[in-house]
């Protein structure tokens, strides 16, 4: 914004605020710096920075003294600093640019050379033994024990499905954003499934780091009824259900024809893994590719790295 526009006052990415000099960070955002950050694989946020409600909720200008709730918090009074620098042109907008740039890049390089010398001691699907059931699931069930491991419950059921396709004549759509909501993607969940040769949702799984709620049930029906094709709507959670919600999920069925269903992510995939037991190395592999290409926003680096530890750990035992 800044670069054309030199009058843009950098502090005040707010439309709301009065005066000639302000821009709308979010429509910037959404615009160049999404498709900048896909095409080039960058690592930060691939939707947008103000999706976090430490600057979407604000609407005045980004002074030194306005406090940014978020964390880690030392980022976000860096940021007011280094706007401010702009603003008192102690450092040009260009230079900046360039060298934010020039930081990510590094680190991109970085990361992805980290991840090819961990992996270069992983077997190859020529020559390593196979795991059992019971060794892929522990491998999952420490991975998922991390923190901010949340993304993973969806990457384990997508990889299900992908590694099953064929068996089950159903495909997994493109995985939305991690820090997209529903609304915003129109997705009808975390996870959706549609039949081989059609494009309609008939199965949907929605993923819950903690426990399910009568509300959860209730936003679920509004989905479900504005859907013509859904036959089921699936909670996969890591927490203990309650059976008051689990019976509101079973009488469902009557009033929409749809089932509504809440199951544990582990039991769930364990159960996956024994049904189709001669393809459980291609859905680690599977589920390997999934955790790798995903963005350092919704899978970190250190996460990407346990996870190959963990597998080269469980293939030497």
């Amino acid at each position: 914004a800044k670069l054309p526009q030199p009058k843009v006052d950098i502090r005040t990415p707010y439309t709301e605020n009065k005066g000639n000099d302000t821009f709308s960070g979010r429509t910037y955002d959404e615009r160049y710096l999404s498709n900048l950050i896909n095409k080039y694989e960058l690592p930060c946020n691939s939707t947008t920075a103000f999706l976090t409600p430490a600057l979407r909720n604000i609407n005045r200008t980004l002074t030194l003294n306005v406090e940014l709730v978020g964390r880690p918090r030392d980022v976000y009074k860096d940021i007011l600093f280094l706007l401010d620098a702009i603003h008192k042109r102690k450092i040009t907008a260009e230079i900046m640019f360039l060298d934010c740039i020039r930081i990510l890049i590094k680190v991109k390089n970085e990361n992805a050379k980290r991840l090819k010398t961990l992996m270069s001691g992983l077997k190859t699907s020529k020559d390593r033994s196979h795991l059992s059931v019971e060794d892929i699931i522990n491998l999952l069930t420490q991975h998922l024990a991390c923190k901010k491991s949340s993304r993973l419950s969806v990457l384990i059921i997508a990889a299900a499905y992908k590694s099953a396709e064929k068996y089950l004549k159903q495909k997994v759509l493109s995985l939305k954003s991690h820090t997209a909501a529903d609304k915003q993607t129109k997705a009808l969940g975390d996870v959706e499934i549609t039949l081989a040769d059609d494009n309609n949702v008939v199965t949907c799984y929605e993923m819950k780091t903690k426990k399910i709620i009568e509300n959860d049930i209730h936003i679920a029906l509004e989905k479900v009824r504005k859907s013509s094709y859904l036959d089921s709507y699936i909670f996969i959670t890591t927490e203990p259900v309650n059976e008051t919600v689990l019976e509101m999920a079973k009488k469902s069925y009557a009033s929409t024809g749809v089932e509504i269903a809440i199951l544990n992510c582990i039991g769930f995939i364990k159960h996956f893994l024994y049904l189709f037991y001669r393809i459980r190395m291609n859905f680690l592999d599977e589920y390997q590719r999934l955790v790798l290409n995903e963005p350092t926003s919704a899978v970190s680096q250190e996460l990407k790295e346990v996870f190959i530890a963990l597998r080269k750990s469980s293939e030497q035992e």
